[in-house]
């Protein structure tokens, strides 16, 4: 599985009574800087992300658990079950588990304008050929501009891969979003992503994404778009997902 696929489960967004239009992260594979609120939960259940191209795809499904235990802070913990699908058919096993803590170090709320760090590691804790082999790592940087319904966010870091034939690289993103009404916002975004293997080649994503939020604590999440890799084949990814305040 590679290695952004895996590592994207810790990549979450937080808050539970965030300003409509700072609401992001999840379902973009770009980042935001915000945290869960101090004391709150965020958990995305169940959970599903595929990319690939044609019948050839892989991906994940299971749970992203967040976690606000101090001010600017946020852990996070992905809980996977990972499946790869080509014409033999799907194979399912267990994925690698994420853990991952974002600092939030600038905030002006005057400005709009925030910054945080969210490093993150994967344990390789799935079952045989569903993830990597060795211990992987994101070092991202995220920052965030909101004015009126308005937010534009992204950065990126250094993704560290060990293994045979595999090389780090470097991965960051952009998107901007817009609040519609109370309960729903649409934004678009472009991702980058350097070679993850030797020899490979980097890609792009485009996505378009949206949350609904319902009455109460839940709300859904979700997003899709192509994939290009340079002088190379086209794709497409895909997330959706179920998610709970409290």
């Amino acid at each position: 599985m590679k290695p952004l696929l895996v590592t994207r489960f810790a990549l979450a967004l937080g808050t539970f009574a965030c300003p409509a239009a700072a609401c992001a992260g999840p379902p973009f594979l770009t980042d935001d800087p915000e945290p869960t609120d101090t004391g709150h939960w965020e958990i995305y259940a169940p959970l599903f992300e595929a990319e690939g191209a044609g019948e050839d795809f892989e991906g994940a499904f299971g749970a992203e658990i967040n976690y606000g235990p101090f001010k600017n802070v946020q852990f996070t913990i992905g809980l996977p079950a990972a499946y790869t699908h080509d014409g033999a058919g799907t194979h399912w096993g267990a994925g690698d588990l994420e853990a991952s803590v974002k600092y939030r170090f600038y905030h002006d709320q005057d400005l709009g304008l925030q910054i945080a760090v969210f490093p993150g590691i994967t344990l390789p804790t799935a079952s045989k050929d569903m993830g990597s082999d060795h211990v992987t790592a994101l070092l991202p940087v995220w920052a965030q501009k909101d004015w009126g319904k308005w937010s534009l966010f992204g950065g990126g870091g250094y993704a560290i891969n060990p293994g045979a034939g595999n090389r780090a690289y470097w991965t960051g993103g952009i998107a901007v979003t817009r609040q519609f009404g109370e309960r729903f916002l649409l934004g678009v975004e472009a991702d980058r992503q350097g070679a993850d293997v030797v020899g490979g080649r980097a890609s792009t994503s485009l996505g378009l994404g949206g949350i609904c939020d319902f009455p109460g604590a839940l709300r859904l999440l979700a997003s899709a778009g192509p994939t290009f890799e340079d002088a190379g084949r086209s794709g497409f990814h895909a997330f959706a997902a179920l998610g709970l305040d409290f």
